[in-house]
């Protein structure tokens, strides 16, 4: 059997892999380990748990529940919140442990739980490893008083997640927020769908709202920002002056200008990064993006003086380097960004806000915005059928690599990873015309294939 805890907690099918027995089992080894760490020494523990719409975090919740009151952890149960909801409610409400269930932008039959330390932060690997240790061992389960009580809270804990994110917008744009901007927001069916919106108004924005009616199914289906079409039209049919679109759990933001043209996770992450450092509030004048973000991201952000620090693919990675260097801002191309200032994890509608922000700020387009940020042609070819294990080693592929780089010099880059997912090898190639970025991969992906095949 495989680690149960993956890169972002513990996720499947639900009630196939994902049941109500692992729910309850990795709850109470949750709290077993916590103590045993001394966590809850001097005072009665108390944990946040949260979920999406999806209908099988009802019962996944339940089970959460559960598992920590039986455990003796008192529990506030904040109901549909956006995963960096329950992250900030973890360290606004001085508990000991928070836990969200969502499968973020996965489809609906999906479903994981995810834990936060004391002060909203991911828990560690080996926390994560003692409790996969420690499920389903014989335990002194508490009785009377010592078990834990049930407080269920979703509307007062969401307006303080609300108010929170409007205390974060900079003072330039204090007084009228985002008054006079109009923004359409695709809430994906998922777990922003109240928070979102009400979020952007109270910030003063007009709200034009798709994709807010969860009903348990239609998470993350055709809409939200892993299918951005609905957006796309909403804004245009609306003469918005941009949008933004959530996944599932709202850890993650896209958003299209004006026009309908998609503003990715690189360009926003540019498009604050500049910001920031135009108030004097981007630490060590640095961005950490991953491997996958777009060189012309990079080469932007030179231009003005902004460093780039790059890790692997992910965002605990991204997380990793932020906090050992001190880094204020840092994300993926996928829209997850992090914005140290305001936030512990991924926060998608902060990022809105702090977009629209930018927007109102400048008194600029998003287009105007976005094209200081070019993306360079990127092509990506996944090559099946191959030893991906040796992607790496093999001299054949590593002289073409070398000879693809010198091609390119200056004006773009390869990357080739074997996928962590997947039984294939990617090579992505970048370049400043799309014909030579095709032509390079191709050539590529052409030896991987020769040099690795089984």
């Amino acid at each position: 059997m495989g680690r149960l805890f993956g890169t972002d907690g513990v996720r499947g099918v639900a009630n196939r892999e994902v049941t109500a027995e692992l729910a309850l089992d990795v709850s109470v080894a949750a709290a077993h380990v916590l103590a045993a760490s001394g966590a809850f020494e001097g005072h009665r523990p108390r944990a946040v748990v949260g979920r999406d719409p999806r209908a099988s975090g009802e019962f996944l919740a339940a089970a959460v529940v559960a598992g920590l009151a039986s455990a003796g952890v008192d529990v506030v149960d904040v109901g549909v919140l956006p995963t960096p909801g329950v992250a900030y409610l973890t360290a606004a409400l001085g508990v000991d442990l928070g836990v969200m269930l969502s499968a973020s932008h996965n489809p609906m039959p999906d479903n994981g739980i995810k834990f936060f330390a004391r002060g909203g932060h991911k828990l560690p690997d080996d926390v994560e490893d003692a409790i996969e240790q420690r499920m389903g061992e014989p335990w002194d389960r508490p009785i009377g008083a010592d078990v834990g009580r049930i407080n269920v809270e979703p509307g007062i804990t969401e307006e303080l997640y609300i108010s929170h994110l409007v205390d974060t917008l900079p003072e330039s744009v204090a007084e009228n927020g985002l008054s006079g901007l109009r923004i359409a927001v695709d809430c994906a069916n998922g777990a922003a769908s109240e928070a979102g919106p009400a979020t952007l108004r109270a910030a003063g924005a007009d709200v034009v709202v798709i994709n807010a009616s969860p009903d348990g199914r239609n998470i993350n289906e055709k809409c939200g920002s892993t299918y951005m079409e609905p957006l796309r039209a909403a804004v245009v049919a609306s003469g918005a002056d941009l949008g933004v679109a959530f996944d599932g759990d709202a850890d993650r933001c896209l958003a299209v200008d004006h026009t309908g043209a998609l503003v990715d996770g690189d360009q926003i992450m540019g498009i604050l990064a500049v910001a920031l450092r135009e108030r004097g509030r981007l630490a060590h004048d640095t961005l950490v993006t991953t491997v996958m973000s777009n060189l012309g991201l990079t080469l932007a952000m030179a231009e003005v003086g902004i460093t780039t620090v790059q890790t692997a693919v992910g965002d605990r990675y991204v997380l990793e380097a932020m906090r050992s260097g001190g880094y204020d801002l840092g994300g993926e191309q996928s829209g997850h960004l992090v914005i140290a200032r305001h936030a512990t994890t991924g926060d998608g509608v902060l990022t809105a806000l702090q977009l629209a922000a930018r927007v109102a700020e400048t008194g600029a387009s998003l287009a105007d915005l976005a094209a200081s940020i070019p993306r360079l042609p990127q092509v990506l070819v996944n090559v099946g059928g191959v030893d991906r294990a040796r992607a790496q080693d093999d001299p054949g592929v590593r002289d073409a690599v070398a000879a693809a780089e010198a091609r390119l010099g200056q004006d773009g880059r390869v990357l080739l990873r074997p996928s962590g997912t997947e039984p294939v090898v990617r090579v992505m190639v970048e370049a400043r015309e799309q014909a030579v970025a095709e032509q390079v991969a191709n050539e590529l992906a052409a030896v991987v294939k020769e040099r690795l095949a089984l």
